[in-house]
Formats: C-alpha cells, sequence, structure tokens
C-alpha cells in the first residue's frame, strides 16, 4: 500500500500507480462504450470557480472546491456511515478564503464519500487537509467511479496524519482513463475511511485541467 505522506514522492510510484488505476477503470468498461453513454459523456465539464488553495506549500495548481467539501454548509450528497460527522474546529489557514468553524471527524472504522465531480483527462490530482486525533490514526482514500457493473473503488493508500493539520500532497484521480473512452467525461466521488484512531478531514479540492 502506498503511503500518502507530507514528504516527496518518487515519480516512478506515482506513474504506477496511476497506470494500474487507469487500467482497473478501463477493465471494468471496456466493451461498452455504446451501452456507457450515461456514465460517459462526450464534452467538458462544467465551469466551475477556481483558486490556488495550496499556493503557500509551493503548490501553484487551480482548484476546484468539491461540494461539501468544507463541512461548513450542506452536507448534502455525502454518505457517511460508522459515525462519521461534522464537528467544530476547521484547518487553520483559510483557504477557502475564511477560516472555517467545522470539519469531517472520522472515529476508527468510519467513512465519509464525496458527492460525485465531474471530471476528464485533464483532472489529473485532489488534495485535502488532515490531523490524526490519537495515535496511528491513519485514513484510507479511495476514488469511485461509476461503471456498467457497479462503483468501482481504486485503493489510492493511507494518508498518514500528525496532530497539526496539513495537506496531503497530491493524490491522483486517474481521470485520465475517461480520455480512453472516446476522449469524455465521467464522474468521481471520494471515499475516506479512517483505519486506526480517529482523524479529521476538511477542505477538499480536486485540480481542474492542471492549470496553473
Amino acid at each position: 500500500m502506498f503511503t500518502i505522506s507530507t514528504q516527496p514522492t518518487p515519480i516512478k510510484a506515482i506513474v504506477g500507480l496511476a497506470c494500474t488505476a487507469g487500467a482497473l477503470i478501463v477493465s471494468a468498461m471496456a466493451g461498452t462504450a455504446p451501452a456507457g453513454a450515461a456514465l460517459i459523456n462526450s464534452g467538458t465539464c462544467p465551469a466551475t470557480t477556481l483558486s490556488h488553495p495550496f499556493a503557500a506549500w509551493g503548490d501553484s495548481s487551480s482548484y476546484e472546491a468539491v461540494p461539501g467539501g468544507s463541512f461548513e454548509g450542506s452536507l448534502a450528497g455525502w454518505s457517511l456511515a460508522g459515525g462519521a460527522t461534522r464537528t467544530t474546529g476547521s484547518e487553520p489557514y483559510g483557504v477557502t478564503g475564511t477560516v472555517g468553524q467545522s470539519s469531517l471527524v472520522l472515529p476508527a472504522g468510519a467513512s465519509a464519500q464525496s458527492p460525485p465531480v465531474c471530471v476528464d483527462a485533464s483532472d489529473p490530482t485532489f488534495r485535502f487537509f488532515v490531523r490524526n486525533n490519537s495515535l496511528l490514526a491513519t485514513v484510507a482514500v479511495q476514488v469511485v467511479y461509476p461503471t456498467l457493473l457497479g462503483p468501482v473503488a481504486l485503493p489510492l493508500g493511507a494518508a498518514t496524519l500528525s496532530r497539526t493539520w496539513r495537506p496531503t500532497l497530491p493524490m491522483l484521480t486517474a481521470s485520465f482513463a475517461g480520455a480512453l473512452l472516446n476522449g469524455g467525461t465521467t464522474k468521481l466521488s471520494l471515499r475516506f475511511t479512517a483505519l486506526l484512531g480517529t482523524s479529521q478531514i476538511d477542505d477538499v479540492f480536486v485540480d481542474p485541467r492542471g492549470t496553473r
């Protein structure tokens, strides 16, 4: 399992994970392009509001906020299980434009899945903020794609945490697989599962078009 931390990740490991993830998606969808029109659409994703939330950490990419990913307003579309719930306390950097008041707490075994987000081949990565509330707390991260065979969840690794809020490194969406299927768009959801101890996540962003 790949460990996602605040330390640099070897490029070969990222490329290898991307190829594996893409192969899994393509395998699940292979031979279903005509029937899968409702899942894979031609064109591009709708225009969204972009910002540079990770500029302070040397990442100048433009990012789109995942709906409800600040955990300040409505959590409509989020699926929470195992005791996952909103709690007081937010990442202190104010990357959404202001310091919030809430985040999502994940007790051991709890999980949260985001609403679907439109992506295409140019939506390569996502990032979010994490911290642990107990020793050895970790959060497993998956991307979930719809297919004609049902949702396919691709494991990306585990975010290792610290007692203070920190952004993860960029994590792969494997959205390039959509380009292999008529260059269309699809939707993904992000799933977070607490493996050990209690953790918090906040301010979840997707990088659209890898723009700078």
